[in-house]
């Protein structure tokens, strides 16, 4: 814990600012996990394509936002709660295991403690699009997993999770590939909320 915090401390980017102006996105938690929520399209990305709604058990709502997070694949297909994870599941987690993007469609998002908000520049919005295309499997290479509701889904994903290398050091390294100010270790969701500042600023809709 102690290093996970001293780690999470040091800053990548260190100089970067948040401007006045660009492209809004969040960075949400359930406390464990985190998670970068994105407009479904704006005119530099349409996700649509690579997240179709029809993916989904409902694919007919007005869906403007999508969240995008990597993480580990026992651990996300077999623990819909934290209570359901397994001592074996958990030690295959920490020792090695396949890597699964989580996608969830949101409509209209409202912006919270638990989901603040952050501006990008457009060059790091790009940035930012280009890293997660990383770890998109084209449509007819992957297979389309469940998710716990109607709204979310999972797709396979490049990747190895282990300790050093987390859902929530996912979160991290995608923000510092785009440019912005983040730890250098962030295995618990604390060290990516933390540099995540709290503000009453409203989600633009």
């Amino acid at each position: 814990m102690a290093f996970a915090w001293i780690g999470s401390s040091i800053p990548r980017n260190g100089d970067w600012t948040e401007p006045e102006r660009g492209v809004e996105i969040m960075i949400e938690t359930n406390g464990v996990h985190t998670a970068i929520v994105m407009p479904l399209v704006n005119s530099q990305k349409d996700w649509r394509a690579d997240f179709p709604a029809a993916d989904l058990p409902a694919p007919d709502r007005p869906y403007t936002h999508v969240s995008v997070s990597w993480g580990e694949r026992e651990v996300f297909l077999n623990t819909p709660t934290w209570a359901d994870l397994s001592l074996p599941t958990a030690i295959n987690a920490a020792t090695g295991g396949d890597g699964l993007l989580h996608v969830a469609h949101y409509v209209r998002p409202a912006s919270s403690d638990t989901a603040r908000v952050l501006r990008l520049r457009p060059a790091e919005y790009a940035r930012l699009v280009r890293i997660i295309e990383t770890q998109v499997v084209p449509p007819d290479r992957r297979t389309v997993h469940g998710g716990y509701e109607d709204w979310d889904v999972f797709y396979d994903a490049p990747g190895t999770y282990h300790l050093g290398n987390t859902c929530n050091q996912w979160t991290s390294d995608t923000l510092a590939g785009a440019g912005v100010r983040t730890g250098w270790w962030t295995p618990f969701a604390g060290g990516v909320m933390k540099w995540v500042p709290r503000t009453d600023r409203r989600f633009s809709r």
